[in-house]
């Protein structure tokens, strides 16, 4: 591909960006006025939800940086209004069509009614597994150790400094090793021990899952 037909390519890629009022009208509208929205993680890929919306849900997406809906039985409605699991918009993009439109997303809680991270259930939650593991990490840095109860091991780590390094440096040591024996399984299990260890680690640092796939977006894009 000659570099202006690669340049024109690009260009009509980046006109599916909404990020308008004209892009807006730009939109191919149901008889009823609605769009398909599919609303997507923006940090981890996985799809929330789908639903609908019309113009002026749209348009206050935009000028709010806060996911609107359109619903035939409710009308326009704002995700998070009463739940609190709003959705912190980070792009719109329309189809090749135009008559559906991507969201990307940070959400702020749960998507689903049902209380589960996305309206697809299981399926589509263990495409983010690593999420769901810092999740359960990040809630065991908030819990108290009790007098006379077990403490969980994640707790144990986080509580010491030098058990939790010296872990980190075992498992690093041990994935080395299946590495260099050419241990295929044995790899597999070393880097989910050291993946493990290490959210830890970076958890101790106040550090999530998602810092570390910003930091990846980031060096994609360049």
């Amino acid at each position: 591909m000659s570099a202006s037909g690669s340049a024109s390519s690009t260009k009509a890629v980046a006109r599916r960006l909404i990020e308008s009022e004209i892009d807006l009208d730009a939109l191919l509208y149901s008889s009823d006025g609605l769009v398909t929205v599919v609303t997507q993680d923006s940090e981890t890929g996985i799809v929330l939800m789908v639903a609908y919306a019309d113009r002026d849900a749209l348009s206050r997406s935009l000028a709010s940086g806060q996911m609107h809906y359109h619903s035939r039985r409710r009308g326009l409605w704002r995700k998070g209004e009463t739940s609190g699991n709003t959705q912190r918009v980070v792009s719109l993009s329309r189809d090749c069509d135009g008559d559906a439109v991507l969201a990307r997303v940070v959400p702020n809680g749960p998507a689903c009614h049902e209380g589960s991270v996305s309206c697809f259930g299981e399926d589509a939650e263990s495409a983010d597994r690593a999420a769901r593991l810092d999740a359960t990490i990040a809630s065991r840095a908030q819990d108290q150790a009790r007098t006379g109860s077990a403490t969980s091991y994640t707790r144990k780590l986080l509580d010491n400094e030098n058990l939790r390094l010296k872990k980190l440096g075992e498992e690093t040591a041990e994935l080395i090793s299946a590495c260099a024996r050419g241990d295929r399984d044995g790899a597999a299990n070393e880097a989910a021990d050291l993946f493990y260890h290490m959210l830890v680690a970076l958890r101790s640092l106040d550090v999530g899952w998602r810092d570390v796939l910003r930091i990846l977006a980031t060096r994609a894009s360049v």
